[in-house]
């Protein structure tokens, strides 16, 4: 019968991409990507620097364009191909990113009333307008639901559903008033697809549902009425339309209606599997499992682990959710992560310009820097901080500067200030028990740049091993619709089963230098004493910092 093949759509930050992939070893045979037409790079702002919003149209048009350009490229490299080959389809997103929809599912933004209404459009997960509207969510748990919060970390995110939802209430009402429900993009694509936006027809993710919308079976899904009201008895009413259930990726929400068949050229009916998260899809296609963190970075990062629902596990503060199948059916899902990494060193070299210096040059000079030689430290909160802290008023910072800071050591601080970060989410789960045998990295800067690599590893102690695939978002996306499509169309039981077929490591692996790791231990304990004492209410007296600083630099130039 020939190969069998299935498609992954990786909605990102700044563009959609689609690739084709042999079912039989997860080889990608065709890609092809599309960035969003609307905004700035894909992202509309405003005056407010939290603003962050998408045009749900660049999602149906991204589509389109990158599954027939895939499908071609795949025609090109393996002679034998068709589309008639492919046997699913599988999603992911960012998120949270929310999208307000009327009584068919449409997104208001296609309604020409509200087309030019940033209120109206796609919240993108790092839209952080709704500061006040979570710290409020927060305390109402905590006083009322502690549950709620021991399931997410302890703190609801500004980045969240009802954060959003309820500070659109707030500051534009006629959107809010207008909407009938609030979809997630990662639930939303997949309906699209199928042609099942309407409500009663949507199958919502537990994946986006679990992580950032407090849903949980225990107390019968999603937050209850009389919690919600407690906000605003318009989100009651809201709850009514909310659905009772969610699903894991490994469940079809429907068939690609003929409709898309049409557009794309594929088989009509193919099973197009449930929606998830980018990084959570991303830990499975790189192989995630117990005692193997994923880490996906990007312009932030996810840091992605998983446990058997068998065992106790505690609740750990600080994350951004334990939640049943989230990631792979059968385990909890954890999710911990960084609100800027990549977004950092962008900014240092597109906004602060150092020198004319580009991220090449930067790294170049950087990477013939000892550690500690800089004499710089610095914080990683420059979006604020989503792990472990759940912060995101905290602010950026870079200690130690003097008349003779050079742009490749700062560029270095900042790279440190990432994998100090990382080591405090690895910290983290280890007090609570979950521990981490193996760190898996992917993503563009995990791909690209060997020195940020080294530094993580020489940071953490641990060796630092990349996924195979360059687009393990999309893989893992594909990875699903191979297990939506089930065994008798050419696909899989179970998602660890075509993990297993599927996924795999590069050769490369990042070994930590001893005596690097020894000098990172000395800065990443005064990185610890600024992150405590500026990040929580604990103080500290700081003042011996800068000197310490001077003290390891002299001794790493000498």
């Amino acid at each position: 019968m020939g190969s069998k093949y299935t498609i992954g759509l990786d909605y990102g930050t700044n563009s959609v991409r689609a690739i084709v992939v042999d079912v039989a070893d997860g080889r990608e045979i065709g890609q092809a990507v599309w960035g969003y037409s609307h905004g700035s790079e894909g992202v509309i702002l405003g005056r407010d620097p939290n603003l962050a919003r998408q045009h749900p149209a660049d999602y149906v048009k991204g589509a389109e364009i990158t599954i027939v350009e895939a499908l071609a490229d795949a025609g090109r490299r393996r002679k034998r191909f068709s589309p008639g080959q492919v046997i699913g389809i599988g999603v992911d997103t960012t998120g949270s990113t929310p999208i307000p929809v009327d009584e068919r599912g449409r997104p208001l933004a296609f309604d020409k009333a509200f087309a030019k209404d940033p209120a109206a459009m796609a919240w993108l997960w790092k839209d952080h307008t709704a500061v006040a509207e979570a710290e409020e969510i927060t305390a109402l748990a905590a006083a009322k639901r502690p549950e709620y919060l021991a399931k997410c970390g302890g703190t609801y995110s500004s980045e969240w559903f009802f954060s959003k939802i309820l500070h659109c209430l707030r500051t534009a009402p006629k959107v809010f008033g207008a909407a009938h429900l609030w979809v997630e993009c990662a639930d939303w694509i997949p309906a699209m697809l199928t042609g099942s936006e309407a409500p009663e027809d949507l199958t919502v993710c537990i994946c986006a549902a679990g992580h950032k919308a407090m849903y949980n079976d225990a107390w019968g899904g999603y937050p209850d009425a009389d919690f919600l009201g407690r906000l605003d008895p318009r989100l009651a009413a809201l709850r009514g339309r909310l659905k009772g259930s969610a699903k894991a990726v490994d469940t079809a929400v429907g068939g690609l209606t003929d409709a898309w068949a049409r557009r794309t050229g594929l088989p009509a009916g193919i099973p197009v599997a449930a929606g998830a998260f980018d990084a959570h899809l991303g830990a499975v296609g790189s192989g995630i499992a117990p005692g193997t963190m994923v880490k996906i970075i990007g312009t932030s990062t996810c840091d992605m682990m998983i446990a058997p629902q068998t065992g106790n596990l505690p609740d750990i503060p600080g994350l951004c959710g334990i939640v049943p199948g989230s990631i792979v059916p059968g385990y909890y899902g954890l999710e911990a992560g960084q609100s800027a990494v990549g977004d950092i060193f962008n900014w240092f070299v597109n906004i602060i310009r150092p020198a004319g210096l580009d991220h090449g040059q930067l790294t170049r000079q950087a990477a013939r820097l000892r550690p500690g030689e800089s004499g710089l430290l610095a914080l990683d909160w420059n979006n604020g901080n989503r792990t472990i802290l759940v912060d995101q008023r905290l602010t950026g910072l870079l200690m130690g500067q003097t008349l003779h800071t050079t742009p490749a050591e700062i560029y270095r601080a900042l790279v440190e200030a990432t994998a100090f970060g990382a080591l405090t989410i690895i910290n983290r789960f280890e007090e609570y028990g979950v521990k981490v045998r193996q760190v898996v990295n992917c993503g563009g800067i995990a791909q690209k740049n060997p020195m940020v690599m080294q530094i993580y590893a020489d940071v953490t102690g641990r060796p630092m091993r990349i996924a195979r695939s360059t687009q393990a978002c999309a893989l893992g996306a594909a990875m699903a619709a191979a297990v939506a499509a089930g065994p008798d169309a050419g696909g899989y039981r179970s998602i660890p089963e075509a993990q297993k077929a599927m996924a795999a490591l590069k050769a490369v692996a990042y070994t930590p230098d001893p005596a690097a790791h020894r000098v990172y231990r000395e800065l990443y304990a005064l990185y610890r004493r600024m992150h405590d004492a500026l990040g929580t209410s604990g103080a500290d007296d700081l003042r011996d910092v800068m000197k310490t600083l001077l003290d390891i630099r002299g001794r790493a130039r000498s």
